[in-house]
């Protein structure tokens, strides 16, 4: 048999055990043992099993993810997201839709120390929602802005999407790092934008709020210093080349963690919590990539991969129509699973293909976060949608229904990033280190 056709056959065979219900992980890790196994012996199989653990997961740039998965969990649990929240809210706050523009400019500032969609909607979403509801905001516009901004979380840097993408392609996380920065402040404003125009075509869903005096918004101003601190710490450090992305995550986190003791709102049992999450989470990515390393050693020994890059050149079409057929491929699959899960189980099939078509590696890293964040608003698995319908007692369709704007509004966008790369590329080509 045909190694390439080897390479589908096990694809198929790891899609009918996640069907069934394996983890992924596991899924991957079974497949690729099995292949290995029919392509060489059993030999080969297991010795390779017993070393792709420890060389997968034993690698000092891998601290990474732990690193800057503390950060957010310790950032959320300190509260940081209250600052930016604030201070947008007193300088929009008084026009109409104020309440909801300030919302989703507090999620891009929490984005920027967070790196998770789910906890940038969760921790916006406790300060913004009583706030929108006091002041007689419609229910639809309120929930769909926390919830679409929360995806701007895994864009902005630090973004675990980004480091995940990282780790399968070799690309650097610093240079990934920068190539989101544009594109989510960008979202940002075409979010402003769906808020503003839904509120000039119906003035009742964002009435104007209060007007804030200047010494309150110096005072909100004030409150916002720890993100504003993590956020040049972090970004800054790794744009002049000062420290390594790693370095970076190492120094987020313990700062997070003093600021959060400092200001007296990091309690320790807030610090344990954010210690288990982290751990929790870590070892779920850490699986994923172990399962993934072994499939793709498989893969490897299939030629899948350089076959499949050949195949897609050889159809004489423009290379744009297969890149558009691959964002297509993910807009299906950010509907039904995470994106953790989507990066392993794709890129190295995508990946190669990529290369072959001559795309910049880091544009299109962008694209494909930007596709899953799209994938976390989608039904039926919109993750984002599900964890507001449970936070607010909402009816699961009425969520979906608030952010339908708001998808609409990210295909714009992401039509401008697919058009223009230099939107992505001009940050990390400006890089002291690259």
């Amino acid at each position: 048999m045909d190694t390439s056709m080897i390479g589908i056959i096990g694809i198929v065979i790891m899609i009918v055990l996640m069907f069934v219900g394996m983890p992924i992980g596991f899924a991957m890790a079974l497949t690729g043992l099995m292949g290995l196994m029919y392509l060489q012996n059993w030999n080969f199989a297991f010795s390779t099993a017993g070393i792709i653990p420890f060389s997968a997961v034993f690698d000092f740039n891998k601290l990474t993810v732990p690193l800057f998965l503390l950060m957010s969990a310790v950032a959320y649990r300190s509260g940081m997201a209250e600052g930016g929240y604030k201070v947008a809210n007193a300088i929009l706050g008084r026009i109409r839709g104020g309440l909801a523009i300030a919302t989703t400019m507090g999620c891009g500032a929490f984005a920027a120390i967070c790196g998770s969609s789910v906890a940038t909607s969760a921790a916006i979403g406790q300060v913004a929602l009583p706030e929108m509801k006091k002041y007689g905001y419609d229910t639809k516009l309120a929930i769909g802005s926390i919830t679409a901004g929360g995806t701007v979380g895994i864009m902005i840097p630090p973004s675990i999407g980004f480091i995940i993408y990282s780790i399968l392609t070799g690309e650097s996380v610093g240079r990934l790092f920068m190539a989101g920065f544009l594109p989510g402040i960008l979202q940002v404003i075409f979010y402003i934008g769906t808020i503003s125009i839904l509120c000039w075509r119906n003035p009742k869903l964002g009435p104007p709020g209060p007007k804030t005096d200047l010494k309150t918004t110096l005072k909100a101003t004030g409150e916002s210093w720890p993100m504003i601190f993590l956020f040049v710490l972090v970004l800054g450090g790794i744009y002049l080349g000062v420290f390594t992305a790693m370095e970076a995550g190492a120094l987020g986190a313990f700062f997070a963690a003093v600021i959060g003791i400092i200001s007296r709102k990091m309690s320790g049992r807030n610090f344990v919590e954010a210690l288990l999450e982290t751990g929790r989470t870590t070892g779920m990515i850490f699986m994923l990539i172990v399962g993934a390393y072994l499939f793709n050693n498989f893969l490897t020994l299939t030629n899948l991969g350089e076959d499949m890059g050949k195949l897609v050149t050889s159809f004489g079409v423009n290379r744009y129509v297969i890149l558009f057929a691959i964002l297509i491929l993910y807009i299906i699959l950010g509907c039904i699973m995470d994106v953790a899960a989507a990066l392993f189980l794709t890129v190295p099939i995508i990946y190669p293909i990529i290369l072959a078509l001559n795309f910049d590696p880091i544009w299109y890293g962008v694209l494909m976060v930007r596709i899953l964040e799209i994938g976390e608003l989608t039904p039926p698995i919109g993750l984002n949608c599900f964890v507001m319908a449970s936070m607010t007692n909402t009816p699961l369709y009425t969520v979906f229904r608030a952010v339908t704007p708001f998808i609409i509004t990210d295909f714009f966008h992401l039509a401008l990033l697919a058009a223009i790369p230099e939107i992505s590329l001009w940050l990390p080509g400006m890089m002291v280190n690259k």
